[in-house]
């Protein structure tokens, strides 16, 4: 290793011909005598058995030890050539008030701005800190833990009911688009539509296992990937959940609408809809979870009365009805190849995907859900998307003629007319429209908990955070994101057509986002503890092959969808890193008005002794107030590559020009590593532009309140 000495930093090496001597200062006004100013940089020690150790040092009464052990005695011998090679490193530190008043004089590199000079970017001198927990502040830790306990309020069943209603209730608008494509192969085409989730089950568990976050899969890329990369996922669940919220809500409208006639409009009911479940989501999860139990507790009973009605109204009349619907759908298709059959079950299968929609809200809410019940969820969701989806298309197929199916006509109350009357009919479409309404309860919940996410990682304003005080709902959630749905179905013209093809693409893109972050977690944390592992073969088939291909087949069915999805996700994808990057918007705005104004001054030179306007003082002050936002990070250890890696994360990922480093330690296990406080001044000063803090805690109890809000 060669290192060189510079104005900055002495080094000291050790050569057998000369002695060690200290060397002088050039400064006018500082000593190396003073050890306050000086930091010690000592080289590793080397180990027994170690390249740089390879034989034994010989005292003067001829006994042999080893190496590392002599150096602590007082009969050392100069070292020898490769031991030379290294040396101490005398790192003199910069000059601050005991205030950590003033500021760091830096000139290397002039600012941008023509009216502010480098002190705008410096951000100022960190602080070292200790601090024990009093028995105080150990209660209140406490206190936070059973909180966060009292805060997992969801069952097996009310967790499944949340999401439970957005699943079961699709079939109400997957079955019509699965049988126009794909006719008489409609259950075959459900049947592995609903099979191929199997693979993403364990992906999801295996998630939820490791990171039991709410917001997911946002929260999930977020902690094994970029901010970036995050921000991009969340705008794909905030357009998921506001797709199902819309295509719910307008579905029971139109549902509705082909059974009574409306004395209005069918979108003016759907925007009621909309209204209605925002009332219904400011009680709160817990009370919104019982509704929806409740909701979901009808749906189940409707359907099992409908399978029970048409398979005795099927064993009383025969195959005649699905010989022949058989029938005329081989004569439909006596002109086509194997090829073309197919590609029409594989159309089949690709739109029979969106009779699932409403899995990807379970991981959205997981904190709430009581610990080891995720696994249960999901099978309580599962199971009876398989049975119902399945067995209720083929009993459409065995009981209805198939140019009634195409018809346009709502299937399942056809199909309850027909089975057992018009009693059943009312009964099924009463069931469609109470149900439907319930995913739109589904998507709003899933949102607030996303939103509230965004908001805790300054995505978005703090005000998202803001909760009724008696239910804990967040209401400025609620009422944006509803907002946020009527601006979307307005934008489409309140058009469900439009709203439901975009919404196929973008719950593909958020169930490939899953498979994703399994992946990059493996790489990147692969040492995260989690009570299940997937294999690696599975994950791989499903984020290349199954997503890729079940997306290309929507987008080849119609390919606007593809169009609408683009508008639509760069809409909200644009708003988001607006509100990621403020400060560096405000910069560009800044420079901008600062050119400007350096213009109409007549040029840098005058304009240098030209006072700011408001408006600039302003700029300036909003630029400084919004990044003096605290953020911490938890170390374990001094190893200054690992810190300083730490700190370029979160200046390229966070806009902030104040950092906490927080240890926690405990006194009978070591205490605090010794270089942690010489490093954390070192880069201090390396990160002008970051103030950096160093809080050495005596407590390990706040660890564990800090990991589920981490």
């Amino acid at each position: 290793m060669s290192l060189r000495p510079s104005t900055s930093a002495t080094l000291c090496n050790y050569t057998s011909d000369e002695p060690y001597t200290k060397p002088t200062s050039t400064d006018d006004h500082r000593s190396l005598d003073n050890p306050d100013e000086w930091i010690a940089i000592e080289p590793p020690p080397v180990l027994v058995g170690s390249p740089g150790c390879q034989e034994d040092v010989v005292d003067a009464t001829g006994t042999k030890e080893p190496r590392n052990t002599a150096l602590h005695n007082d009969t050392v011998p100069p070292p020898t050539f490769r031991d030379s090679q290294y040396g101490i490193i005398l790192r003199r530190q910069r000059y601050r008030p005991a205030d950590n008043s003033g500021l760091k004089n830096y000139t290397g590199i002039p600012s941008r701005f023509i009216n502010l000079s480098n002190a705008f970017e410096f951000a100022g001198w960190g602080s070292i800190r200790h601090l024990k927990l009093s028995a105080s502040d150990r209660q209140a830790a406490n206190e936070a833990i059973e909180r966060r306990k009292r805060d997992r309020v969801l069952g097996q069943f009310t967790a499944a009911a949340l999401a439970g209603n957005a699943v079961l209730g699709s079939v109400f608008y997957a079955f019509p688009a699965v049988i126009l494509v794909a006719g008489v192969f409609s259950p075959i085409c459900l049947f592995v539509a609903t099979l191929i989730l199997f693979l993403w089950r364990p992906i999801m568990v295996e998630l939820a296992s490791a990171l039991p976050i709410s917001g997911a899969p946002y929260t999930y890329l977020l902690n094994v990937s970029t901010k970036g990369l995050a921000v991009v996922g969340s705008s794909l669940l905030v357009l998921d959940f506001a797709s199902t919220s819309i295509v719910s809500s307008a579905t029971a409208a139109e549902y509705l609408a082909g059974e009574v006639a409306l004395p209005f409009p069918s979108w003016v009911l759907a925007v009621m809809v909309l209204i209605l479940f925002t009332a219904v989501s400011l009680f709160g999860v817990r009370e919104s979870a019982r509704i929806a139990l409740s909701v979901l507790g009808l749906h189940v009973l409707t359907m099992t009365a409908l399978v029970l009605a048409s398979v005795v109204h099927w064993a009383r009349t025969g195959n005649a009805q699905l010989k022949s619907n058989w029938a005329q759908g081989m004569t439909e298709n006596a002109g086509r190849s194997i090829s073309g059959i197919l590609k029409q079950v594989y159309y089949g299968v690709c739109l029979g995907m969106l009779g699932l929609t409403g899995f990807e809200c379970t991981p959205s809410y997981i904190s709430r859900i009581k610990e080891g019940r995720f696994p249960a969820v999901f099978r309580n969701l599962h199971i009876p998307a398989i049975i119902f989806n399945t067995l209720l298309m083929l009993l459409v197929v065995a009981t209805i003629p198939l140019d009634l199916i195409r018809g346009g006509a709502n299937v399942l109350s056809v199909l309850g007319e027909t089975v057992a009357g018009k009693w059943l009919r009312i009964w099924i479409v009463a069931d469609a429209f109470i149900v439907l309404c319930g995913g739109t309860l589904t998507g709003i919940l899933s949102a607030c908990e996303l939103l509230e996410q965004l908001s805790q990682h300054r995505v978005l304003p703090k005000i998202f955070l803001n909760v009724i005080t008696k239910t804990q709902a967040p209401y400025v959630s609620v009422f944006c994101f509803v907002g946020f749905c009527g601006i979307v179905y307005a934008s489409a013209s309140a058009n469900l057509g439009v709203i439901s093809q975009m919404f196929s693409i973008v719950w593909l893109s958020v169930m490939a986002l899953f498979p994703l972050s399994l992946l990059l977690l493996r790489f990147n944390r692969g040492r995260l503890r989690r009570s299940s592992i997937t294999r690696l073969s599975t994950i791989l088939f499903a984020l290349l092959i199954v997503s890729p291909v079940i997306l290309a087949g929507n987008i080849a069915i119609n390919p606007k969808t593809a169009g609408y999805f683009a508008i639509y996700v760069l809409g909200v994808l644009c708003a988001l890193i607006a509100t990621q990057n403020k400060v560096s918007i405000l910069r560009y705005i800044y420079w901008v008005y600062d050119q400007w104004h350096s213009l109409r001054s007549g040029g840098p030179a005058e304009a240098a002794v030209v006072p700011h306007h408001r408006a600039g003082l302003g700029l300036v002050k909003l630029m400084t107030r919004v990044k003096r936002q605290l953020v911490c990070i938890c170390v374990k250890g001094d190893e200054i590559n690992l810190l300083f890696h730490m700190i370029l994360y979160v200046q390229k990922n966070e806009e902030t020009s104040h950092l906490k480093i927080v240890h926690f330690y405990e006194e009978e296990k070591g205490g605090i590593p010794s270089e942690l406080e010489s490093n954390a001044k070192i880069l201090d000063e390396a990160f002008p532009e970051i103030t950096i803090d160093l809080l050495k805690e005596c407590s390990t109890l706040i660890v564990y309140m800090l990991w589920p809000t981490t």
